[in-house]
């Protein structure tokens, strides 16, 4: 049945789990995971190191994958489409795969490796914002382990461990939005107001004291 969902990302523990994988593609979702530089690909049989090693240096990319602490986390991404073999949607496929790299800009030899299914005109910069978000996942779940509890259960059913990690995740969100309310109200009350200006005026050497204009309004109302 369709998934309410439109792409999955995750490390290498779920990008290794081709059931997974094989399950979003029938299901016609969306994925960028993390592999390791030994997996194998389903087209053309090879390692994925030794098939990004192929890609010549123009088909690097420099890109940002989102932001971080210390701003936005750019990386050289590379890209390449896969040949469709044992697809699920028919004679004129909606998806194809792909495999991805991301190569740090300071130490070429740190590279990690991605495989990928997404839909027809997905671009290079998509499946990089995919990736990237998962790091923004990983941050809400530790959050929300640290201050709400999301890993602190004992159940033995899957409906007491839907409805822990469903009241936690709530928790969580409503404790974002509250802290998100109370730095804009720091920021509104750290604004300075402006200020009028100074009455003193300078003039070539000399200064003068203008008389502010009086406003008619605050003016006192004399009875007769």
């Amino acid at each position: 049945s369709p998934l309410p969902i439109t792409w999955v990302t995750g490390d290498c523990a779920y990008g290794q789990e081709w059931r997974m994988r094989r399950t979003l593609e029938e299901a016609g979702v969306g994925y960028v995971l993390a592999v390791p530089k030994s997996q194998q690909l389903h087209a053309p049989f090879a390692r994925i190191d030794h098939a990004i090693a192929q890609a010549s240096e123009e088909a690097w990319e420099r890109m940002s994958c989102g932001d971080g602490a210390k701003g936005p986390r750019v990386y050289d991404w590379v890209a390449a489409c896969l040949p469709a073999i044992d697809v699920f949607d028919g004679d004129t496929p909606t998806h194809q795969r792909w495999m991805l790299a991301r190569r740090s800009v300071t130490r070429a030899d740190e590279v990690a490796y991605y495989v990928a299914y997404a839909p027809n005109g997905t671009t290079v910069a998509d499946l990089v914002r995919v990736a990237g978000a998962r790091w923004t996942i990983e941050e809400a779940f530790q959050a929300a382990k640290n201050e709400c509890g999301l890993d602190q259960y004992e159940v033995r059913r899957y409906p007491g461990w839907y409805r822990h990690i469903t009241l936690a995740m709530l928790a969580h969100a409503i404790l974002a939005v509250l802290a998100a309310q109370a730095t804009e109200r720091g920021a509104a009350e750290t604004t300075p107001p402006a200020q009028s200006p100074s009455p003193w005026q300078k003039s070539g050497d000399s200064w003068t004291y203008c008389f502010p204009t009086p406003n008619p309004e605050a003016a006192p109302s004399h009875t007769p």
